[in-house]
């Protein structure tokens, strides 16, 4: 399946110079590549399973908004889309996928252990944001995922990208989900989170140059490590055998240099909130 969003507004009204409309045509640039690569192997690698094997699939698609913090250690939230799109045999469950993981399919898969790559992207920081500190570029991620199964029940993640744009920093997420379902009927997971960040990530969001004296803030160096704990909560249901709703609730905490920055200390939150909920429809055999 696909599970990703992208931004769809901010919370505050902003002057866009020249740079900010270009900034702004990379995030729509970087948004359509994503779920032009979504579409690709969640519609046509199915379409060629199907003609091999001659079996019909069913297709889920969720489609709301959802609430995120602007920028990691933000005060102020941001709407953005939540898009989710799986697929399955006829007979068969849609596989879990947790609401807060990044875009990622599998290519390998050994028993209960699954390997594939992992895309993933932040919003930009704006230098009006934090006092005037240099503004962080929306940030495309890249890189990959391994997944265990264990039982109906457990699943274990690990996800590992570098950014190429924006912070330039590399980031790791360490999920594990406890899955409870009725079939299609009804689904609800819940689990643990951790984010482990470079010195280039925490040092781009958190750290403070000694030049750069516009803030007021006191110069901070921010090492790389645990930047955040939390937990995820996800909860789908069924109102019908076409019509249901997917939904979820994530807290993280900073911990480590990220909670004791100046920078969010003066313009941010060490509570990092996030939630959204979408409507879904099935396509092909509904869900009985």
């Amino acid at each position: 399946g696909l599970g990703f969003c992208f931004i769809a507004a901010f919370t505050r009204t902003r002057t866009c110079p020249s740079r900010k409309k270009r900034n702004y045509r990379m995030k729509i640039a970087y948004t359509l590549s994503l779920f032009a690569i979504g579409l690709g192997f969640t519609i046509t690698a199915p379409v060629a399973a199907q003609q091999k094997t001659g079996e019909p699939r069913r297709t889920r698609i969720a489609l709301g908004p959802q609430l995120v913090p602007s920028y990691p250690g933000s005060d102020t939230i941001a709407i953005r889309s939540l898009i989710d799109v799986s697929r399955a045999d006829v007979g068969e469950d849609f596989k879990f996928e947790a609401p807060d993981e990044s875009f990622g399919f599998a290519v390998i898969r050994v028993s209960n252990l699954s390997l594939g790559p992992s895309l993933g992207f932040e919003g930009e920081r704006s230098s009006d944001d934090v006092g005037g500190l240099p503004e962080i570029d929306f940030s495309f991620e890249l890189g990959g995922f391994a997944q265990l199964e264990i039982g109906e029940n457990l699943r274990f993640r690990a996800e590992a990208r570098q950014g190429g744009t924006g912070h330039d920093g590399f980031i790791s997420v360490l999920s594990a989900d406890y899955v409870l379902r009725d079939s299609d009927r009804q689904l609800l997971s819940f689990g643990p989170r951790v984010t482990i960040t470079d010195t280039n990530y925490q040092n781009a969001y958190f750290g403070i140059r000694p030049g750069d004296s516009s803030s007021g803030l006191p110069a901070f160096d921010a090492d790389g490590g645990v930047q955040s704990v939390g937990a995820t909560l996800g909860y789908i249901q069924q109102f019908s055998p076409r019509w249901g709703i997917y939904s979820y609730a994530k807290y993280d905490r900073l911990i480590g240099d990220p909670a004791g920055s100046p920078v969010v200390a003066a313009f941010g939150s060490g509570d990092q909130f996030a939630g959204g909920i979408a409507l879904t429809y099935t396509f092909g055999r509904g869900i009985e």
